[in-house]
């Protein structure tokens, strides 16, 4: 018999937040979620089975045409350390510390993820972000996905093929101590991400932490991550 948790939950596409989202992070049992301040993560271990994770980060590996980009950091801009491609529905153009990213074209393989994640979890994705990290010197530093053209709740499915690797979060300065809630401990938590692991960061997260995915100089297979995102259209984000 089916478990509830694993049973398809209608996609609405208007709410970000919809209920059967919710109903689904509180019955899964997998693996426990966990709960941070202001918002909750939830993750999923065995999203994709094995076989599927390794056929998947092959294809993505040799179809993408993966790109270094330039970023404004402190004031310079500097290259990314790892390589990135940018995916979506025509009008989810997604901005952030100066690079403008253009859609391209959903490849099949992602949109057919993205209907799975629409499906299952009752949440809207319009577009995807790639990256790909050649090896442990390849890294994400410490930030939150907290643009305006995310809207206010934003919700992120970040998929993991191949190469383990620590993806850390910490408070953010102004809401350790905030409603009374004991901060973890050292300030900061660490979680492993498998191939073909989902991890879910639900609406608050990015408010209340930030997240940053380490350097590992040990390790040297390479590791892709596909964040789903919903972007606001350019007509809708004006308005704000």
């Amino acid at each position: 018999m089916t478990p509830e948790y694993e049973k398809p939950i209608k996609s609405t596409r208007n709410k970000q937040a919809a209920t059967g989202f919710y109903r689904y992070c509180n019955e899964l049992t997998l693996y426990p979620p966990l709960e941070l301040l202001n918002g909750q993560l939830v993750y999923h271990e065995h999203f994709l089975p094995p076989d599927e994770a390794v056929a998947l980060s092959h294809e993505l590996i040799h179809a993408v045409p993966w790109q270094q980009e330039r970023i404004r950091m402190m004031g310079k801009w500097v290259l990314q350390p790892r390589l990135t491609a940018w995916y979506g529905d025509p009008e989810a153009c997604y901005t952030y510390a100066g690079l403008i990213n253009q859609p391209m074209n959903w490849l099949a393989v992602l949109n057919k993820l993205r209907i799975r994640l629409e499906t299952e979890f009752g949440c809207p994705f319009n577009s995807v972000l790639l990256n790909l990290y050649r090896n442990g010197h390849d890294y994400m530093g410490w930030h939150s996905d907290n643009e305006r053209s995310l809207g206010p709740n934003p919700v992120i499915a970040s998929i993991s093929l191949g190469a383990e690797r620590r993806f850390s979060f910490r408070p953010r300065p102004q809401t350790v101590t905030a409603q009374g809630i004991e901060p973890m401990p050292g300030g900061q938590t660490d979680i492993w991400l498998r191939s073909g692991s989902l991890l879910l960061m639900l609406a608050g997260i990015q408010e209340a932490y930030k997240h940053a995915l380490p350097k590992a100089l040990r390790v040297s297979e390479p590791r892709i991550n596909l964040t789903f995102r919903h972007v606001l259209n350019e007509v809708k984000f004006n308005k704000r």
